[in-house]
């Protein structure tokens, strides 16, 4: 089943508000919302749901062999992730958390595996979450499998597991906070609309789309950028336990394989594969059969992306 996307809403979580995400995140959500925002002759945009909402629970996808495996993919938001039709898959913090808390309470799992593909998302939440798990992985080891990218937010929640391993070809950083501002005013001028707002307090119609930027608005934005970034950059020294002028120093770049170990960004070089089934080998009896077992379960979540 699937209703129609709620466009108000979804652009209060796009513009005017911090995210760690990459450019290209950013540009790819724009593409969708924004001609349908401005009235262009495009077709509805639906968020897909599964058969029962009501029904949507918080066991992590996959688990074998001792080991419990996490899917964090697509754009990360606050609250409730879903597939949406035409545009990308969402993923929450919220969820991850819930999934994460159900492995943590298993006995019969041993170590717990983020499957990252992720290129980030809002600033809301993900600190929150990635505290949890750094603090959860004195519990059970709890590894980050870059599968193959883990940029931006998704590097924040990365950064705080016991290890991340990367590919030749996978990709970590973007340690950085990005915000968009959309001024409408000369489109809607040009269309006929005209907004008066009456408000009260310096900073109440700070960052409108309906008139340019001031510059306590511009002041007040940045302010809130600032904090995020030392939010994320020292939450990274502190997890991964290096210097904070060296995150700094990554300037938001990406990095690669061998260059992202070198950058102290990561730990290990392996396959996605190859990663998992060294883990599986730890816990089971057979190795042969719980990485048969495990393969299939990653099979299984690299179609679904």
């Amino acid at each position: 089943m699937s209703k129609l996307i709620n466009l108000p809403h979804l652009a209060d979580q796009v513009f005017g508000v911090p995210h760690y995400a990459t450019r290209q995140i950013m540009d790819s959500v724009k593409s969708i919302l924004v001609p349908r925002l401005q009235g262009m002759n495009v077709a509805p945009l639906e968020m897909a749901l599964g058969p029962d909402e009501s029904q949507e629970t918080n066991e992590p996808q996959q688990s074998g062999g001792g080991v419990g495996v996490i899917p964090v993919h697509g754009i990360l938001v606050p609250r409730r992730g879903q597939i949406v039709n035409m545009c990308t898959e969402l993923n929450s913090y919220e969820r991850i958390r819930g999934q994460l808390a159900s492995l943590l309470n298993d006995p019969g799992i041993k170590e717990i595996v983020l499957d990252i593909n992720s290129g980030g998302g809002a600033v809301s939440g993900c600190k929150e979450l990635a505290d949890y798990i750094y603090q959860s992985r004195s519990v059970k080891p709890i590894t980050a499998i870059v599968n193959f990218s883990a940029f931006s937010a998704a590097y924040f929640i990365a950064s705080a597991c016991s290890k991340i391993i990367v590919s030749e070809t996978s990709g970590v950083g973007s340690i950085g906070v990005i915000l968009e501002h959309m001024e409408a005013s000369k489109w809607e001028e040009s269309v006929g609309l005209k907004f008066t707002t009456f408000s009260r307090g310096d900073n109440k119609n700070n960052g409108s789309p309906h008139e340019p930027l001031t510059e306590l608005a511009t002041s007040q934005i940045q302010a809130m950028i600032d904090g995020a970034y030392q939010t994320f950059t020292s939450s990274v020294a502190q997890y991964r336990g290096i210097d904070i002028d060296a995150v700094i120093g990554t300037q938001a770049a990406l990095y690669f394989g061998q260059n992202a170990i070198a950058a102290g960004l990561a730990d290990e070089i392996s396959d996605p594969q190859s990663a998992i089934n060294a883990i599986a080998a730890k816990y089971k009896p057979s190795p042969q059969q719980s990485s048969i077992q495990l393969r299939a379960a990653v099979m299984d979540q690299q179609a679904r992306m």
